[in-house]
């Protein structure tokens, strides 16, 4: 009997012992402190640069006269026009200049005729340079079996030399006439090329994006130009950016813009300005756009310049904590921590890098606090993810 108690009352007592255990454990688990955990995963990394800018043309032309002192008789175009290379913007008034062609095509008919009028006299005096050569070789014949006089002979002399010489007059005129057929030439074209620009067209394709031709007005290339224009209609933005952020930014690099009335508008760096202003220490990056037909010059813009873009291991920015040693986060393992010390990298999306000290997969509090030590014992929670 005393044997059977005493194995009951043994029984007993285990199940109490363990019934404590459990009591027990589950104090210190309430006495431990709850903590929102992570798992450090590979995700994509974005480095990017703000600017904030005004939209500029990409390139400006501006359209002169080229031919000056004539009214302004129409004009084809208005502002934000688009318009093709060549295509017509003004026409000057062209009566004089029509009369001037008129009067260069007539000395280019009279030069013509002088050249050949000095071609008709090469042959004529030649024709009597011959003859006062015949002349002169009968009388020097006569001369020696003395049938002549001297008088006579040196007059046929004389009359060859001088026929000579007027062939010879009679050639340099005819370089004369030549040289005066290319001048009338040169200022029939110069009047012909007056008369084309009378026509002022499109140097390129592009926008109108100003006019100063007014019907009416003298067309004059000292004032004013009569047209502006965005060659091709391309625009850009002129951004200033710290010259912290100017040696992260290449030629090529993407961009993205925020215009006003445009929304969102890709693009990408074309320049980086190779100085900085001295006074407010910010340097100019120029950033083509792609084409959009609510873009205009004078609007202010602002966005983004993505200067990198990768895949690493991140965990949220507020795992991290820095002190004295450097930037340290907090490993979970076994309902304890550890300090892991890292090399902390780019933030992007609430998202922290971490470029070394940590293995993938790793699970570290969420938000670190510098309560919690080395060896602290926690209660791990899971962090919900919210999807975006």
């Amino acid at each position: 009997m005393k044997s059977f108690m005493a194995r009951h009352m043994g029984a007993a007592f285990l199940v109490v012992a363990a019934a404590q255990g459990v009591l027990a454990q589950e104090a210190d688990m309430k006495r431990v402190p709850s903590v929102t955990v992570a798992t450090a995963t590979r995700t994509e990394v974005v480095n990017r640069v703000p600017i904030s800018g005004t939209l500029e043309p990409f390139r400006e032309v501006l359209v002169y006269p080229q031919v000056t002192g004539y009214p302004i008789e129409e004009l084809m175009v208005e502002i934000g026009a688009q318009v093709a290379k060549g295509d017509t913007l003004a026409q000057l008034n062209t009566d004089t200049l029509k009369a001037q062609l008129s009067q260069a095509n007539a000395e280019y008919a009279r030069a013509q005729a002088a050249v050949r009028q000095a071609q008709s006299q090469i042959t004529s005096t030649k024709a009597s340079a011959a003859q006062a050569r015949s002349v002169l070789d009968r009388t020097q014949q006569l001369d020696q079996s003395g049938n002549v006089t001297q008088a006579a002979v040196d007059q046929a002399m004389a009359n060859s030399q001088t026929a000579d010489a007027s062939a010879a007059s009679a050639e340099d005129g005819l370089e004369v006439a030549k040289a005066q057929v290319l001048q009338a030439q040169a200022q029939l074209d110069i009047a012909q090329l007056n008369l084309d620009y009378a026509t002022i067209t499109a140097p390129t394709a592009g926008i109108i994006s100003d006019r100063n031709a007014q019907v009416g007005a003298i067309a004059s290339s000292g004032a004013d130009p009569l047209f502006r224009m965005i060659q091709d209609g391309v625009i850009e933005v002129k951004a200033e950016v710290v010259e912290t952020a100017l040696a992260q930014i290449a030629i090529g690099d993407p961009a993205q813009v925020e215009i006003p009335g445009a929304g969102t508008v890709q693009g990408n760096v074309r320049l980086v300005a190779p100085t900085v202003d001295a006074t407010n220490r910010l340097g100019d990056v120029l950033v083509s756009l792609e084409g959009n037909n609510a873009l205009r010059t004078g609007i202010f813009a602002g966005g983004w310049i993505i200067t990198d873009r990768h895949e690493g291991l991140t965990v949220p920015t507020t795992a991290i904590l820095t002190d004295a040693k450097g930037d340290y986060l907090l490993e979970v393992q076994d309902n304890a921590l550890i300090r892991r010390d890292i090399t902390a990298g780019l933030i992007w999306n609430d998202a922290r890098e971490v470029l070394s000290g940590l293995d993938d997969g790793a699970v570290v509090i969420a938000r670190a606090s510098a309560f919690f030590s080395d060896g602290d014992k926690v209660n791990p929670i899971p962090q919900k993810v919210v999807s975006k």
